[in-house]
């Protein structure tokens, strides 16, 4: 998808001026805003490739707010003078880098940067706003548009959104206009705070909706609040709405990057405001893109020496020197993503502060230099295999080599990646990242070494070997500063824990994703004929009801149709002018016309054939085994949960029939049957072995029926059997952190009701309760919770608004929980492969769901295997309580559960 980004111009402009320190040159000119503002353009391209860029300006004058209320922004104070002087400069710089600037008289650029908006979604591009003003949030939509703060480099989307204000992007109008905004004169609904505002809001839904039931607001200064000042209420709203339809077309193509760097065409300037820092970049890049074939392998200025090593004699020399004991750092380089395909183009390593290796293996290009042969570097890692070697994202590189060379499996001493993820399981990963975090190091990217529709093997050697270099040689200084960390952090026992657990793990993770789980062709075939035809005739049925032939798959088309041809009730315009017809409004109109339940019908197929069964089949046509082969990702969680990707085989329904279907698609091989099995109950059980509450463990000790045992705890013997379902709803609630109003809402009760079943529980379970509340207080009080395993996530609550903090200590409980979980499964996964390969036994772990694993099975041996595999997941660790499991054996994914 291609994206446009649209800077917010004076927004960030002020923003750089007081994030920044005040700079001034040599004759005493400020420029601290025009830094911010050249770093910007500096590290746009590199960090947050955009296809476009257009910087959204102010118009000069009063907008059409002035209009609506005289008093609109007319106490804002003067900018400073040192911010004054260097405006003009910045927004000539805009000119003369070729960039483009966009305003129109009476609109403000929030208005230009919402037509834009709408502009780019209507052609399928993706919007970055460069902006930290919350009068942009309405604008948010996940897949389509995010607001950039380039200051903190991080993204705001919906969860953003909603963490920091409580409400969603598209209640946002609606809460400014409750609260108001004294900056710019906003008057809102005085006595409304932003507190309030979320309460009336997450209640009643919007602003329309509060008044519509204006009787049912609680308390009564609330109301008569809102009642005395709905007039500034609506009149604020009219104010914080951004127009989107304030140009009459729009071509994008305008405002294409250009192809070179754009500071080069203001160099003059950066000399005249002596902006050293800046230059020096910029003349670093110049020399290297002029002598990318001549040039040394490493600059003078670098930071280490990157040596090429394209002789095997040389080679071997520099490997045997190395001690057993010295820690290496390895790295890859291939020319393809997929290691089931990929070939080995070169491989680089390190073992000291300032030096690091690269060995070209397979570079191809006219002209290309002397390398080593592929059965030299072969030899060549089966010595590193010797000594105690790493790298950053091990399960890459080792796949790789597993395919190329066919060798064993092999541990390694440690994985950065991994480290990284433990030191900060909600951090950022990539090697480029922790460069730039730990040391302030910006390394070479591979879109600046790899051109565009090209691989490795086409990069020059010298250029590859300063690349690749670099990659062994940051890793080798990750591994001390990542260790160094845990340790300031008091978590030296996650060094242990890695070695013992994360680093073996990544061999588990590569053999299921070699494995990978077939597919039946023809039964998914026969799902997509069928869906294909159902679709078909919905689409004839749903036309027939609208009298008319439209794009059922277009919200704007369709809202057309229900709401101005039909004119079903309940009809709202969009910021985009359009009518909503989400989910939630399509269940509001159920019963009011034939075409609603045929809509909501037609989406769930389409939904179906589009997310599950075409890209399925895809891939399976593409295995000659028909084999579906995921990417499973360890770090892709804050609990540790595995999560996997292309395709994400962790999703697959499972509660609607339609989604059992798709089960039914996923077979085992012919003379195999799969087996699944998994947990019991096991964060319930976690709970009992953490707390300690007699009464619970004691039901799980007796191997009682835990639900059943709630129930009765809760309604008494008599009602226990008609009300499992309620306890089980309780029982999985409230560990997670659900409140009153949540469990009334999920059970269809009063919140009077609700409130009374978790007095009534905590008084039957009281350890359970003492328990659960020291969680939120040692996080509180450590800033951290830990696992089962001691791996930790930690919480900022120092910086938490009230919403946060909820949230935070949500979360917490939930880390607690999932997080010990995985840890067991984790570690049962690795005891039952190391047994699968000592034993050559003819089975396979295929896919790991959340607490249950699935196996690929000699049939002949399924149910003997099975059962030892479930007593080694039963007896994995020893708890104050029995772990439990349940198996089930079938052919076909759905016969599972």
């Amino acid at each position: 998808m291609k994206t446009l980004t649209v800077i917010d111009t004076f927004g960030f402009f002020f923003r750089s001026f007081y994030a920044l320190p005040p700079l001034k040159n040599s004759k005493g000119f400020p420029t601290g805003l025009l830094t911010g503002f050249a770093n910007l353009i500096h590290n746009l391209e590199k960090e947050y490739p955009t296809d476009y860029l257009l910087f959204a300006l102010d118009a000069p004058g009063p907008s059409f707010r002035q209009k609506i209320d005289p008093n609109y922004k007319a106490q804002r104070p003067e900018a400073p003078q040192e911010l004054k002087q260097q405006l003009p400069v910045a927004i000539e710089w805009i000119e003369k880098m070729g960039l483009s600037k966009l305003s129109l008289d009476h609109y403000e650029a929030d208005d230009v940067i919402a037509s834009m908006v709408k502009c780019a979604r209507e052609q399928g591009i993706k919007v970055r706003i460069v902006s930290h003003d919350k009068d942009l949030y309405q604008l948010i939509d996940d897949r389509h548009v995010v607001l950039f703060d380039p200051i903190k480099k991080v993204e705001i989307d919906e969860a953003a959104c909603v963490q920091k204000y409580g409400i969603h992007p598209r209640q946002f109008t609606d809460y400014q206009a409750l609260i108001g905004d004294s900056s710019d004169n906003v008057p809102g609904v005085p006595g409304i705070g932003p507190k309030t505002a979320v309460k009336l809001l997450t209640q009643f839904g919007t602003l329309d909706g509060i008044y519509e039931h204006i009787d049912d607001v609680k308390p009564e200064r609330i109301r008569n609040l809102l009642l005395k000042h709905k007039e500034d209420a609506y009149r604020s709203k009219k104010l914080v709405t951004l127009r989107d339809d304030i140009f009459d077309s729009c071509d994008l193509t305008a405002f294409r990057m250009p192809p070179s760097d754009p500071l080069l065409k203001i160099r003059d300037e950066l000399e005249r405001y002596e902006m050293r820092n800046i230059l020096r970049r910029l003349k670093k890049e110049r020399a290297s893109d002029a002598n990318a074939n001549t040039t040394p392998a490493t600059p003078a200025s670098a930071p280490f020496e990157a040596v090429l090593v394209d002789d095997a004699d040389a080679l071997f020399d520099i490997l045997e020197s190395i001690e057993e004991e010295t820690p290496v750092a390895i790295d890859t380089e291939t020319d393809a993503l997929d290691t089931k395909y990929a070939s080995l183009v070169g491989f680089s390593f390190c073992f000291e502060e300032s030096r690091a290796y690269y060995v070209p293996v397979a570079h191809s290009y006219l002209g290309v230099g002397k390398q080593v042969s592929v059965d030299d570097a072969r030899k060549a890692f089966e010595i590193l295999f010797k000594k105690a070697f790493f790298g950053h994202n091990l399960k890459f590189d080792l796949a790789l080599l597993y395919q190329v060379f066919g060798f064993d499996e092999r541990e390694p001493f440690a994985d950065t990646m991994l480290l990284a993820w433990l030191v900060d399981p909600e951090g950022a990963v990539g090697l480029d990242r922790l460069a730039l975090r730990y040391f302030g190091y910006e390394m070479v990217a591979f879109k600046d070494t790899v051109k565009k529709g090209e691989n490795f093997s086409s990069v020059p050697i010298e250029e590859a070997t300063r690349y690749a270099a670099e990659d062994a040689w940051m890793c080798y200084r990750l591994y001390d500063r990542l260790t160094g960390m845990l340790k300031l952090q008091g978590a030296e026992h996650l060094i242990e824990e890695a070695k013992e657990v994360e680093y073996p793990f990544i061999n588990v993770l590569i053999a299921m994703e070699r494995h990978g789980i077939a597919i039946d062709i023809e039964r998914f075939e026969s799902l997509k004929t069928e869906i294909t035809f159902r679709l078909k005739r919905l689409t004839e049925e749903v036309y027939e009801a609208a009298g008319r032939e439209f794009n059922i798959n277009s919200p704007k088309q369709l809202g057309e149709i229900l709401f101005a041809v039909l004119g079903l009730p309940g009809g709202k315009k969009t910021k985009s002018g359009g009518y909503s017809t989400n989910e939630k409004v399509l269940d509001s109109l159920k019963g009011a016309h034939p075409i609603i339940e045929k809509i909501l019908a037609y989406r769930e197929l389409h939904k179906l054939m589009t997310t599950y069964i075409e890209p399925l089949l895809k891939l399976g046509r593409k295995d000659p085994h028909h084999r579906i082969y995921t990417s499973f990702i360890q770090t892709g969680t804050a609990t540790g949960r595995l999560s996997s990707k292309n395709p994400n085989l962790q999703n697959i329904p499972v509660k609607t029939e339609e989604g059992r279907r798709i089960r039914e698609g996923f077979v085992a091989s012919e003379g195999y049957l799969l087996a699944g099995i998994d947990y019991s109950q096991i964060e319930l059980r976690l709970l009992a072995h953490f707390s300690g509450d007699p009464v619970l463990s004691e039901a799980f000790r007796q191997g009682k029926d835990i639900h059943m045992e709630t129930a009765i705890k809760l309604f008494g013997p008599q009602e226990a059997a008609s009300k499992r379902n309620i306890a089980k709803t309780v029982n999985f609630g409230l560990l997670y952190g659900m409140g009153s109003r949540k469990l009334s809402q999920t059970l269809g009760i009063s919140t009077k009701e609700a409130k009374a079943i978790i007095e009534n529980y905590f008084a039957s379970f009281p350890t359970v309760k003492a328990y659960l509340e020291s969680i939120e207080a040692k996080a509180k009080e450590r800033g951290y919770v830990e696992t089962l395993l001691g791996r930790r996530r930690y919480f900022d609550f120092e910086h938490a608004n009230p919403m946060q903090l909820a949230a935070y200590l949500r979360e917490a409980g939930n880390t607690v929980f999932q997080g010990s979980t995985a840890d067991l499964i984790k570690m049962a996964m690795l005891k039952i492969h190391r047994i699968i390969k000592e034993e050559s036994l003819d089975a396979a772990i295929l896919l790991q769901i959340h607490d249950e694993l699935i196996f690929e099975i000699k049939a002949e041996e399924a149910e003997r295997l099975s059962g030892r595999f479930s007593e080694i997941m039963e007896n994995i660790v020893s708890l104050k309580i029995p772990l439990k499991t349940s198996i089930n054996i079938g052919k076909r994914w759905s016969e599972l559960k």
